[in-house]
């Protein structure tokens, strides 16, 4: 079971005054560190020192007698993650509240520097640098019986709304009644429900009204077959934190429907602010350099697409589409996508992956309708509800939706899900 770091207490946006870990390095001269450190000891307490690397103006001697050298014990010989993490879970530096960062390039470079924000961050510490300082995200805790799941990712579309679905879907298989809580940046002012099996008729009306049809609640309610619950978020820090969100509310709307498990889907690479037993850190394309660091590390499982380097367990994966329900039998189906080249065990008539693109995609239901297509299969996005559906029903077509079914490429992805929820 991985260790969860809560951050410090905020005062006023900023975390409270506290002793601190101090960065150094061997490219100044130990007496100008000295001074540095003593006029940060007076201002707030140095709680540890960890010392990152550099030889140009530094002795193995002064490094030997750091206290004389420069004013306090010194941590070395070992990389900066360690030492920090090393001050911070023992007992070197108890009480501490930040990681002053006194190093400079060529020791640590900017990229080095994130790395290292990101572990401290994780740790619950603010990072502070000349001209910059991170503070830890919140998590609030909200009361619920059962355990707190969370699916996040390191960008949009690297997959957390399949992934969640496919949880839940697994979940219900194993007796629980769970809730998906979406935070989305099209999502409700007010935290909404979505019921089980939510169909092509609600949505359309949701659509009718100015609604956002296709936010991922409602995906999740429709494809996963599961309640959800909708809310929004603007904004988001470099190290996830939202800028404002309703996602707290919505949670606890979510806590008196579900029963076995709640599960938090974030938004792009924001992190849900509420605090989870459990998480799965879905890694995208991009990389997990600098700060997306802080996101793998807060994960008890990572999904992803291609091979990282990762301090947790990883699976790689892949996105699979297939239709919802089972098709007609010799159905003349048209698949709708936004860039899918195939679908599971369909071999269809018309194959359009221009649902993003809405006059080729106009063109593509011309060429269904011209070819007799009588089941018109398509991702839910916003122009599945007014353009396909609309479409389908003027050519007496039945519209039956895509889901992405989360497989693993080289480990079991469905027990590794079962099993974080059974562990928490």
């Amino acid at each position: 079971m991985r260790e969860h770091h809560q951050p410090g207490k905020r005062e006023n946006g900023r975390v409270a005054h506290g002793p601190v870990i101090a960065l150094i390095d061997g490219e100044h001269h130990p007496p100008a560190v000295r001074d540095a450190l003593d006029r940060l000891h007076a201002a707030r307490g140095v709680a540890g020192v960890v010392f990152c690397g550099g030889e140009e103006k530094v002795s193995p001697r002064a490094l030997g007698d750091a206290p004389v050298h420069y004013g306090h014990e010194v941590l070395s010989g070992m990389a900066p993650e360690d030492g920090i993490r090393e001050l911070v879970t023992g007992t070197g530096a108890a009480g501490a509240r930040a990681v002053v960062d006194l190093a400079d390039e060529p020791v640590l470079d900017p990229i080095a520097r994130l790395r290292l924000a990101a572990l401290t961050l994780h740790l619950g510490l603010s990072y502070e640098a000349p001209g910059m300082r991170l503070s830890p995200p919140p998590y609030a805790s909200v009361p619920f019986d059962g355990p707190t799941l969370a699916v996040i990712g390191t960008g949009k579309r690297s997959g957390k709304t399949a992934v969640a679905g496919h949880w839940a879907g697994l979940l219900r298989a194993g007796g629980a009644d769970p809730a998906i809580v979406c935070m989305g940046r099209g999502g409700p002012a007010e935290p909404q429900v979505a019921h089980a099996g939510i169909g092509v008729e609600e949505l359309i009306a949701i659509s009718d009204r100015g609604g956002h049809a296709a936010s991922d609640y409602l995906e999740g309610a429709a494809l996963a077959g599961v309640t959800t619950v909708g809310c929004r978020r603007v904004g988001g820090g470099l190290a996830g934190e939202p800028g404002q969100s309703n996602m707290v509310e919505a949670t606890a709307v979510a806590a008196g429907i579900a029963s076995g498990a709640l599960i938090l889907e974030g938004s792009g690479s924001c992190i849900p602010p509420v605090a989870a037993d459990r998480t799965v850190c879905v890694i995208g394309h991009q990389s997990i350099d600098g700060l997306d660091r802080y996101r793998v590390l807060r994960a008890d499982l990572c999904l992803t697409w291609h091979t990282v380097d990762s301090p947790c367990p990883t699976v790689r994966f892949e996105l699979r589409p297939e239709p919802a329900e089972p098709l007609p039998e010799n159905a003349r189906v048209a698949v709708f996508t936004t860039g899918a080249e195939r679908c599971e065990g369909v071999e269809p008539v018309v194959s359009s992956r221009n649902l993003s693109r809405r006059a080729p995609l106009c063109q593509d239901l011309d060429r269904a309708a011209a070819e007799g297509c009588d089941v018109y299969l398509t991702e839910l996005k916003a122009a599945a509800v007014d353009t396909v559906v609309p479409r389908a029903r003027r050519e007496g077509a039945r519209v039956i939706f895509l889901r992405n079914r989360p497989v693993g490429l080289d480990g079991d992805l469905d027990a590794e899900l079962v099993r974080l929820w059974r562990d928490a």
